[in-house]
């Protein structure tokens, strides 16, 4: 009975725990992101720029607009589609900035969205604009993001609305998802951008990533330290072990929170007096006894030291 009430216990703060994924966890790097995204688009708004001014495609080499390819992520043409965009970004990117902390995720964001829009434009330049257009958006960044976890994930399956398939199709789902949902999603920047994620997972940019050491010591400068002091927002570090402190917290739970299981000792052979009492359902002898003995677990052994529920031992 009581074991039964103690996994009842541990299974409810275990799904207690669990509401909290169902919420994406907002961090540091995505919040950044997102911020800048609105701040672009009100500029856009209160000046009136002309549609497309920071998109990105062949007038990145015709015009030589190269600040397009830095500015794109978070230049969007209308409000629906930054809210969409920001949703994308925040369902499908935060896992990454959880493995890599959030000074490496703002590097590899730059990285993923101005390699991708690079290899875009060059692509476009090639094309007639009619056929491709410009793109813009955090969509193709998102994109290369989640290529780029499924490179480094452990799991061979995935699972989407009860759908299981392969974990390196998962980028290629998405794909088709966002493209149909979210306005002005071009393919091909898109399918591009997937590809940018999985050769740097393959380690193809390997020189120009940027090493933990490197990260730690960013973090530590003012605009990082900034983002620390946000509450509500988790900063990522870029330690592991700091990491995983952060996103795993030890679990030290008060005294008297669990169920603690009472044990008493097992009676002794007295060879002057067999008789034998109850102590709470364990037999024990009215009798001196010279030592106390624990009970005898199911595998024939007396172990060390008692386990409670409320101790170590969980």
């Amino acid at each position: 009975m009581i074991n039964s009430v103690i996994r009842t216990v541990i299974c409810l703060q275990y799904v207690e725990k669990s509401v909290g994924y169902v919420v994406p966890v907002v961090t540091s790097g995505i919040l950044t992101v997102v911020l800048l995204s609105f701040a672009v688009f009100g500029i856009q708004t209160f000046f009136n720029l002309t549609e497309g001014v920071f998109s990105v495609g062949a007038s990145v080499f015709r015009n030589g607009h190269l600040h397009r390819l830095f500015m794109y992520p978070f230049y969007h043409r209308t409000f629906p589609q930054l809210l969409l965009n920001v949703a994308a970004l925040l369902f499908l990117s935060g896992s990454l900035e959880k493995g890599v902390g959030t000074v490496r995720f703002l590097f590899l964001f730059l990285l993923l969205s101005s390699t991708s829009g690079l290899f875009y434009s060059f692509l476009d330049l090639l094309q007639d604009d009619s056929i491709q257009g410009h793109t813009e958006g955090l969509v193709p960044v998102t994109l290369a993001c989640v290529a780029l976890t499924t490179m480094h994930t452990k799991m061979t399956r995935a699972f989407l609305c009860g759908v299981s398939f392969p974990t390196m199709a998962l980028p290629w789902v998405f794909l088709i998802i966002t493209t149909a949902l979210i306005p002005h999603s071009v393919l091909p920047c898109n399918i591009i951008a997937i590809l940018v994620g999985w050769m740097y997972g393959r380690g193809w940019f390997s020189l120009l990533d940027m090493s933990e050491a490197r990260a730690g010591l960013l973090e530590k400068m003012t605009p990082f330290r900034l983002l620390r002091g946000i509450r509500g927002v988790t900063f990522v570090p870029a330690s592991t072990e700091e990491r995983r402190k952060t996103l795993l917290p030890q679990i030290n739970p008060t005294p008297g929170s669990y169920p603690v299981q009472a044990y008493a000792p097992l009676s002794s052979m007295n060879a002057a007096n067999n008789t034998a009492m109850m102590y709470e359902g364990w037999p024990q002898s009215a009798g001196p006894m010279s030592t106390p003995t624990p009970p005898l677990s199911l595998h024939g052994h007396s172990p060390a030291l008692p386990i409670c529920a409320g101790g170590s031992g969980w």
